[in-house]
């Protein structure tokens, strides 16, 4: 697979493909080419403290000639900790692809961020490494089964405003994965197909997802919840005091058992979720998701429906 570094040091791993089943399925062609492998995607690193301050403007073209591509921005590890890149703009772009931001992991389930979550203090280590105050402005990312845009363990301060998300993602189109803290997801369009949920907040805390406009949704809308023991990570960090406000739902594409809004998603309810199991903290202690004191206000359904909001945390504000 091409890669180009636009400085080193960084492992990459490859995403999961959706693989042929389809000789299986009795389904319609459309959904046939869905499930084919994704197509390989070069990637483009900007890693380490080396690249803070970088801005990308494309002046509303194409990001690297409208390649697959996956943008990721990531820390480094050194012999004296972790390098992490800081104030990265990403403005005026279309992007065939993805982007990915990563600190001391790729996602929950990497070596150092299992290795960190096993002592305690995890949360404030995991932000300490990862990547800071990145902005993602007018710029269109066109997803073909990459999550569209991943926000990996302790990631902080990333603002995405003004965006559209489009194509389809094999997962949700919004990751912020455990431990991620701050991050403003404001005035964007979300109008792809995804086989999950459109933003998922897994034990990430104090986000703001506001004025945004979210077309399909027959996976469900915005799901808070904590994924419990995958991989043998402990979670600290709950789904809590984030602001979910002023955003419209389309909900014509409701699926089965879909929401708009869920407060607490999981609960436990995860094959994997005594794999943290012996510490006495975090999910090792206990697998619910504590979908707690978080704002729910000034959403508008169109139409009206009664799964608009399901709450199954405590001491949340609701007001639609």
């Amino acid at each position: 697979m091409k890669k180009r570094w636009i400085i080193g040091g960084a492992i990459v791993l490859g995403c999961l493909a959706l693989v042929g089943l389809t000789r299986l399925l009795p389904i319609n062609r459309a959904v046939l080419m869905k499930l084919w492998p994704a197509p390989k995607a070069e990637r483009i690193v900007l890693a380490g403290s080396a690249n803070s301050g970088r801005i990308i403007d494309c002046n509303g073209g194409w990001f690297n000639d409208g390649k697959m591509t996956e943008l990721i921005i990531q820390s480094r590890k050194t012999t004296n900790g972790w390098d992490r890149p800081e104030r990265i703009t990403i403005r005026n772009c279309r992007i065939r692809g993805a982007v990915r931001i990563i600190g001391m992991g790729r996602n929950g389930q990497g070596p150092a961020v299992r290795e960190s979550s096993v002592k305690r203090g995890h949360t404030e280590r995991a932000q300490a490494a990862a990547p800071t105050q990145i902005l993602i402005s007018n710029v269109e990312i066109e997803a073909d089964t990459l999550i569209p845009l991943y926000l990996a363990p302790g990631v902080t301060g990333v603002t995405l405003e003004n965006s559209k998300i489009t194509g389809w993602s094999c997962s949700t189109a919004l990751y912020l994965d455990a431990e991620s803290a701050n991050n403003s997801i404001r005035s964007n369009t979300f109008s792809l197909q995804a086989r999950r949920e459109i933003i998922a907040v897994d034990g990430s805390a104090s986000n703001h997802i506001v004025g945004n406009q979210f077309d399909c949704l027959s996976h469900g809308g915005i799901y808070l919840y904590r994924n419990c023991g995958e991989g043998g990570t402990v979670r600290h960090q709950t789904p809590h005091h984030n602001v979910i406000s002023g955003n419209r739902f389309s909900t014509e594409s409701f699926g089965f058992w879909s929401y708009g809004i869920w407060l607490g998603s999981r609960n436990g309810k995860r094959s994997y979720r005594d794999d943290d199991a012996g510490y006495d903290f975090g999910s090792s202690v206990d697998n619910r998701d504590f979908a707690d004191n978080n704002i729910i206000a000034g959403n508008v359904f169109v139409p009206p429906d009664a799964r608009a909001v399901r709450d199954d945390g405590q001491n949340n504000r609701i007001d639609r």
